[in-house]
């Protein structure tokens, strides 16, 4: 999966981003191998935490799949 994620300068110093297609994840990092790191933790984060929403019932099933 490919997702895009907008890098901006912060004022204080370093660097902020945010991903667009989730909304509120953002996170920030000094440079841009920090932030790099952070995003794809931040992305994954959100990601875990909605799953964890899902609900199931003996009527539904869940297909994982990879895009």
């Amino acid at each position: 999966m490919k997702m895009k994620v907008i890098i901006h300068e912060a004022e204080e110093g370093g660097y902020w981003a945010e991903v667009p297609s989730l909304p509120g994840c953002a996170t920030q990092g000094e440079t841009i191998e920090e932030l790099q790191t952070n995003i794809h933790e931040a992305i994954a984060g959100y990601l875990e935490a909605r799953e964890e929403n899902i609900k199931v019932d003996r009527h539904t099933r869940v297909l994982e799949i990879a895009v």
